[in-house]
């Protein structure tokens, strides 16, 4: 036994590292997420029920040629654990690591979409502050160290600072994000890859593909680590 593996045991044991979907601890190299969560995490399949009821959610978009989710948000479950944290306790490894599963399953399954540029969906400065980062920005990087896909986390800005969706009629969540975007620098890219955390409605992803729509894109392909259960 090597002398890094005996530090590490030992620091396991005085501080050991826990799942973040289980609070299960950790073992040898498992890293944020124990192998027995990231084997039952719930899937969505590309042709089950909730695919169709994401399709659903842009059928009046003809630009977004394809919808994906990749796992199924239920209140106090796995993935509601996994995404609250990383976006209140700090840890960005939830977010890389669940944007490269993303990206690795996806390329497994033969369902990478061509794109030439991977778009986070920014927050607005002040709550970006308020977090130190963008969550969307790690689910981006990470689909793209799986992918080979580009990301930018600089092409949309988040211009107006919004009440939240929570709560909110699909009509309500559209006109509270209704130009709230703006195209942060020139782009020329006609294909894209907008990402986010959960899907509920759709319409701030909506307002990210309007808005760039008038920059020039003309198809999309719509991205979230999650789809929220109803």
């Amino acid at each position: 036994m090597n002398l890094k593996k005996i530090l590490s045991d030992f620091s396991d044991l005085i501080f050991p590292r826990c799942c973040e979907a289980c609070d299960r601890s950790l073992v040898g190299n498992e890293a944020t997420i124990c192998t027995s969560c990231m084997i039952s995490l719930p899937r969505i399949h590309s042709n089950g029920l909730h695919q169709d009821i994401i399709r659903y959610k842009f059928v009046n978009v003809p630009e977004v040629i394809s919808t994906h989710s990749f796992l199924l948000f239920t209140k106090k479950g796995k993935v509601q654990r996994l995404l609250h944290a990383l976006k209140y306790k700090g840890n960005k490894d939830v977010g890389l690591l669940l944007g490269f599963m993303f990206g690795q399953e996806m390329m497994a399954a033969g369902m990478l979409p061509e794109a030439e540029l991977i778009i986070s969906v920014p927050l607005h400065t002040r709550k970006r502050k308020i977090r130190g980062y963008n969550q969307s920005d790690l689910l981006a990087e990470g689909f793209s160290n799986a992918t080979g896909i580009p990301w930018s986390a600089t092409v949309l800005e988040r211009i107006k600072h919004t009440a939240t969706q929570t709560g909110k009629s699909k009509i309500a969540r559209r006109e509270n994000v209704k130009g709230v975007f703006a195209v942060k620098e020139h782009i020329n890219y006609k294909s894209v890859i907008i990402i986010d955390d959960v899907l509920t409605t759709g319409a701030t992803l909506e307002e990210c593909v309007q808005t760039l729509k008038l920059a020039g894109c003309k198809s999309f392909t719509i991205l979230t680590i999650a789809l929220a259960e109803h």
